[in-house]
């Protein structure tokens, strides 16, 4: 069966329709059902999605819980206790992704009112999880490399909102976390993109007026610039590998560490730049690896991280250094149907709301020995762009193609190009 051009351009419209304006629900409540059906506004269902996610996470930690009903499903051959490391996982991950959507000012519309009510637990939570008599206490000073990594996350969560994360903690709980913070120093971070955690976990106290290990920040420095091996890739490590870890890790931690540093005047404005113009020319990539239908390549490791693969992306949209010829209204598109495939049906989630262990869909043997349910909250990275206000244009333009909708579609796309930095 054939269909001419307006026919075609029918369905596709219907489509796009359906998969975005249907009312998405969350444990059997509709969630901002109305504005969710307004033409040309997704940005209902990326906080639908992401409140989806994070709910079960900041809830049961907020009432002293997670521990007793997170589930802990882990990969095969998995290397250590879950029970130990995952929670942590789960908590700094999920904030890390929340962070700038917690950070916009207060409203009364029926998102503001959501994102105060998920503040509110999330404080409540910071609180819980540094009070040891609380049942979700997390001890940072375990025999176990791992809290460095997630530690990092929850730090980058502190760094990306400190007005509503860190200084509205009571002086008490503060002083619990940096003691924790300063535990870590006692544990060696692999020598790859984990240098980038124990560096920002440094950035951290740096930024809040700590003492701070300044060997472990510019050690990173230098070893992350060393391993760049141009056009946007850096190696992780000595070695390169064919996977997401400059989008999971690289990119983002090392502009926000280069943020502190430039701001403490421990680099310059050029240094960081650089650094901001490789995590943008690798955004590039990033949107033309997502095919036409929201899908994207599978390939290399801990693939349960899901949406978090487009970290690098969202995290560029944020600062809103998008490379010019690229439009925030084609990438807003390009991840809303991403988020729909994965977060729009109840594959990924078990019947308590909680992620599972796989892709799309329980996949538990794609998952390595190092995951486990905590470690799937990374997929929260995405949904940094929730942090731009709703009038900015990656909100309010009109929805448009992404690169490989025009390419596939015939339309006349610009030729891509190396880039030096």
């Amino acid at each position: 069966m054939t269909y001419k051009f307006g026919e075609t351009k029918s369905i596709l419209l219907l489509l796009f329709q359906v998969l975005f304006f249907t009312p998405l629900t969350l444990n059997g409540q509709k969630v901002l059902e109305q504005e969710a059906r307004k033409s040309e506004n997704h940005r209902n269902i990326w906080v639908n999605a992401l409140y989806r996610i994070s709910q079960p996470v900041i809830h049961n930690l907020a009432n002293g819980t997670l521990k007793a009903n997170m589930p802990l499903e882990k990969g095969a051959g998995y290397y250590s206790k879950a029970e130990d490391i995952s929670h942590l996982e789960a908590i700094g991950r999920t904030l890390a992704g929340l962070a700038p959507w917690l950070s916009l000012k207060d409203d009364n519309t029926s998102e503001g009112l959501l994102r105060q009510k998920c503040r509110i637990e999330v404080l409540k939570g910071l609180q819980n999880m540094m009070d040891s008599s609380c049942p979700d206490f997390i001890h940072f000073d375990i025999a176990d490399r791992q809290p460095i990594v997630d530690g990092a996350f929850l730090a980058l969560a502190f760094l990306r909102a400190p007005d509503v994360l860190w200084h509205p903690l009571n002086m008490q709980t503060k002083k619990r976390f940096i003691a924790a913070f300063k535990s870590l120093r006692d544990r060696s971070p692999g020598y790859n993109n984990w240098l980038l955690f124990a560096a920002i976990n440094e950035a951290f106290l740096l930024k809040i007026g700590e003492k701070y290990d300044p060997a472990r920040i510019m050690f990173a420095v230098k070893k992350i610039n060393e391993w760049y091996i141009g056009d946007g890739w850096y190696s992780d490590g000595s070695t390169f590998s064919m996977d997401y870890y400059n989008a999971f890790v690289i990119h983002p931690f090392m502009v926000e560490l280069m943020k502190v540093l430039k701001t403490n005047n421990l680099t310059s404005q050029a240094e960081y730049e650089i650094c901001v113009k490789r995590m943008a020319r690798y955004a590039q990539y990033q949107e033309r690896l997502i095919a036409p239908d929201g899908t994207f390549p599978v390939i290399g490791r801990s693939a349960s991280y899901r949406t978090g693969a487009f970290h690098a992306l969202a995290q560029t949209v944020l600062m809103e250094k998008l490379p010019y010829n690229i439009k925030p209204g084609q990438v807003r598109c390009a991840l809303s149907v991403m988020i729909a495939n994965f977060f729009k049906g109840d594959q990924n989630f078990d019947r308590n709301g909680w992620l599972v262990l796989g892709f799309n869909g329980h996949q538990p043997a794609i998952a390595e020995s190092y995951i486990s349910t905590g470690s799937l909250y990374l997929s929260s990275l995405i949904f940094l762009p929730l942090g731009l206000p709703a009038h900015n244009a990656f909100w309010a333009e009109a929805p448009s193609p992404w690169t490989s909708q025009k390419i596939w579609n015939g339309q006349q796309v610009q030729p891509d190009y190396k880039v030096e930095h």
